[in-house]
């Protein structure tokens, strides 16, 4: 949010410098993340000197251009190459002479040079309107008023320049009460005022009105919880025109464009009380009745930016007295009752309404205006007849105004103020320190909280309802502290607390295990948002008022959060990763379902590139291992089982009782591709609940390092191509033999010197008698038993 130096100056009176005042701004939490200049005319006039033009002729090496001279006073005259339309001799216009920087909206500038333009000597610049920063008109050259301006004076002598720094705030959604410039005053009064800064403050109050003669309009409220607080007033012979420069510029400053003087005070009110208005043309108002409720579902409606939209029966809607739709309330208004150049009769609106129901309006039609901004956070109930009496009396002073009739006003309950208890022994439990009562007493009563009463041991207050956020005491003492100072809390020289010990059966035990393990195998632990978007939305979760469309839905698998990291990362050269990220999954089904699950994606290398291993490139099998080292913490027996998953080209999955713990894969191309990733990436999941529930229900045994050295024989088998590694192994597993403690493929071969139809797998079997060494005898039995198997169930043969 943008602050006006001067227009904060209007309600806070002090000598500090913008610096030192931005400094403060930090201090209180409301972060100055920048301070800007600003300048009612871009760039100022310097440089532009009153002329007069003396003669003026075609160019004879161009049509479109004219050579004239220009007298710029002092005797000084000028030969200026010129193409606009209307330059002759005789007028008097504004010159920019060499060395005049002319800047352009975004701040650009070019310098005049002294050039020849189609072989004809320039030595300037006739400027227009648009040039100098005072319109948009490109029509022609600027023609000045003979009688009024002097040649050879200063161009910029004959304006108010306004000279402005801007600070650019960092709101929190809770500091509703700081989303106008006296909402800043006052915070930054509070501040001063306890800290012994000199300053003043300017409290604001109604002003008193007086209205001619009487309106027939009148007003309805349909429901007083949607719309708590109403006021309007009706307001003739208006005179819809150009705002005043100081009014222009003070919206110029924070980054408005000023429209007429009706919308322009609205907005003026809006950024400087922090109360939305709205102006109808009262002349469309039909039965000169304003009623304030809801629609039936799929009213059309046509806004402002001529969209027409759908309504769904919830927003809380400003209507006619034929129940017309003419604003969607606190949002934005209509395009068919908005004030025109044509406006006579206006209807002022000043409200407060349910911050919920304009916050779902606003999502609901994907609008975010300066109004919705400051409702759905929940504006001050009580400047909503401050704010419009001010408007009126612009109205009138800049519009020529009249207020007719008495204001309408609906305000059935009253919205009361906070009442809190605070503890001095709780403040000092908080903060770590003492402090005095009288000082504590000092800064409520500059944040305009009320002491209603002193008790043994505390304060009764209230605290004013525009102080949305403070409701509670930790609330309350977190305001002392803010005023107080954070900076004047010393951090204690000893900070004592007890470590707590996690047992085995607390799932938080599991997952540091994995993560210190992961950590220790390279990996980077990442936290992803569980809001996101889905291309399929198939059992998924759909928010009822998404921020945006981008994060609509709850997440149903956390590898799009994990391709987001990587495609990061990779933009960015660094192309070896490997993550994983703890984090639940949302899925709708017959009930909804949430999971905890660790993800793990690794990409590039396995390795840092050298020169032994140029080409160390992570696969499947990399990412298998790292997952069998967390299992190995489960002690538990798991089955691979081949997985069809449309996230995976290449996948299996490892189950336990028939239900699966864990899935394993590489990443399908269609889906790298819809992230831009050109290298492969490979990923794991595995369901933490169930993992935690069967190392709950197994015991991890530790047994002594074997005495005796195992024993390696490798099998080389020709097998008919439609035998699996797996079959083998299932095979091999169920040898009756005790003494086979490892199975593995180390080699697969398929082409040359191959009968047809057929391939080669070199397997390796690693032998242990755990009580003494194994015999030769005792090996062949085992190897014998196992080629019988092979033999028999997959006709296998030996290969030498």
């Amino acid at each position: 949010m943008k602050i006006s130096n001067n227009w904060l100056k209007d309600y806070i009176k002090t000598e500090l410098k913008s610096e030192r005042i931005g400094e403060f701004l930090t201090d209180i939490g409301l972060e100055v993340e920048g301070i800007d200049k600003f300048e009612s005319i871009k760039g100022s006039l310097e440089g532009i000197i009153v002329g007069k033009v003396l003669t003026c002729e075609k160019h004879p090496n161009a049509d479109k251009l004219k050579k004239t001279t220009v007298d710029v006073g002092n005797g000084k005259i000028l030969n200026i190459v010129c193409g606009a339309p209307n330059v002759e001799a005789g007028l008097t216009v504004p010159v920019a002479v060499v060395g005049t920087k002319i800047y352009d909206k975004t701040g650009n500038f070019f310098e005049i040079k002294e050039a020849k333009i189609r072989g004809e000597v320039s030595q300037g610049m006739i400027c227009a309107e648009d040039e100098l920063g005072l319109s948009d008109d490109h029509g022609g050259i600027m023609i000045l008023d003979e009688a009024k301006y002097e040649v050879g004076k200063n161009f910029a002598d004959y304006f108010e320049l306004t000279n402005d720094e801007v600070f650019e705030i960092g709101l929190t959604p809770n500091r509703t009460d700081a989303m106008s410039h006296y909402g800043v005053a006052r915070d930054l009064y509070a501040f001063l005022s306890t800290n012994q800064q000199k300053c003043d403050f300017e409290k604001i109050s109604s002003v008193a009105l007086i209205n001619e003669g009487s309106h027939e309009f009148s007003l309805e409220i349909e429901n007083a919880e949607l719309t708590p607080r109403y006021i309007g007033a009706v307001i003739e012979n208006v005179k819809v025109s150009e705002s005043p420069s100081w009014l222009k510029d003070r919206l110029k400053a924070i980054g408005l464009s000023p429209i007429n003087n009706i919308v322009d005070i609205t907005n003026y009110i809006l950024h400087g009380f922090g109360q939305p208005l709205h102006a109808f043309d009262a002349d469309k108002i039909a039965d000169k009745k304003v009623k304030v409720g809801t629609v039936v579902a799929g009213t059309k409606f046509t806004t402002l930016d001529g969209v027409e939209r759908t309504l769904n029966g919830s927003e809380i809607i400003i209507k006619d007295g034929k129940d017309s739709p003419m604003c969607i309330a606190g949002v934005f208004g209509g395009a068919n009752s908005g004030v025109s150049n044509d406006t006579k009769t206006i209807f002022l609106e000043s409200a407060y309404f349910n911050p919920v129901s304009v916050r779902k309006a606003a999502k609901s039609h994907g609008l975010n205006t300066d109004a919705s901004f400051r409702f759905e956070r929940g504006v001050d109930p009580n400047i909503t007849r401050t704010a419009i009496t001010h408007a009126i009396k612009m109205i009138q002073d800049l519009a020529e105004g009249k207020l007719v009739g008495d204001l309408l006003e609906e305000y059935p309950k009253k919205i009361e103020d906070n009442y809190i208890i605070i503890r001095f022994s709780k403040i000092e439990q908080i903060l770590g320190t003492k402090i005095h009562r009288e000082k504590v007493k000092e800064i409520l009563k500059a944040l305009e909280i009320q002491v209603l009463n002193e008790i043994q041991n505390g304060f009764e207050i209230s605290v004013p309802a525009y102080r949305a956020d403070v409701t509670r005491e930790i609330d309350v003492i977190e305001e002392i502290l803010r005023i107080y100072g954070y900076n004047k809390i010393e951090a204690p020289q000893k900070i004592s607390f007890t470590p707590v010990k996690l047992s085995a059966n607390d799932q938080d035990e599991l997952e540091n295990n994995w993560a210190r393990t992961l950590q220790g195998l390279g990996f980077n632990e990442v936290m992803n948002n569980s809001l996101t978007s889905v291309k399929d939305e198939t059992d998924a979760v759909k928010l009822l008022n998404p921020l945006s469309n981008d994060l609509a839905f709850m997440r149903k698998s956390l590898l799009e959060g994990l391709l987001q990291n990587a495609v990061y990362n990779i933009n960015r050269k660094n192309q070896d990763l490997k993550f994983f990220e703890f984090g639940k999954i949302y899925h709708k089904k017959e009930k909804y379902e949430e999971r905890k699950q660790l993800a793990i994606l690794v990409t590039g290398r396995n390795v840092a590139e050298n020169w032994l291993q140029p080409k160390s490139v992570t696969d499947f099998y990399n990412l298998k291992a790292y997952v069998k080292v967390l299992l190995e913490r489960l002690a538990i027996d798991y089955k691979e089982v081949a997985l069809s998953d449309d996230r995976f080209s290449d996948a299996l999955s490892y189950e336990v009782e028939g239900q699966t713990l864990v899935r394993i894969g590489k990443v399908a191309p269609v889906m790298l591709k819809d992230f831009d990733i050109d290298q492969d990436c490979f990923y794991a999941e595995i369901e933490l609940e169930f993992a935690q529930k069967l190392r709950s229900n197994s015991e991890l045994k530790f047994k002594d390092i074997p005495k005796f050295n195992k024993i390696r024989r490798d099998l080389a088998l020709l097998i008919d191509k439609n035998i699996s590694y797996k079959d083998l192994y299932q095979s091999a597993e169920k040898n009756k033999s005790s003494f086979i403690k490892n199975i593995n493929l180390f080699d697969v071969y398929e082409g040359k010197n191959l009968p047809e139809g057929k391939k080669s797998y070199a397997m390796s079997f690693e032998l242990l008698n755990e009580e003494k060494t194994l015999e030769e005898k005792e090996i062949s039995e085992v190897m014998d038993s196992l080629i019988k198997s092979f033999q028999k169930e997959f006709n296998a043969e030996l290969r030498s």
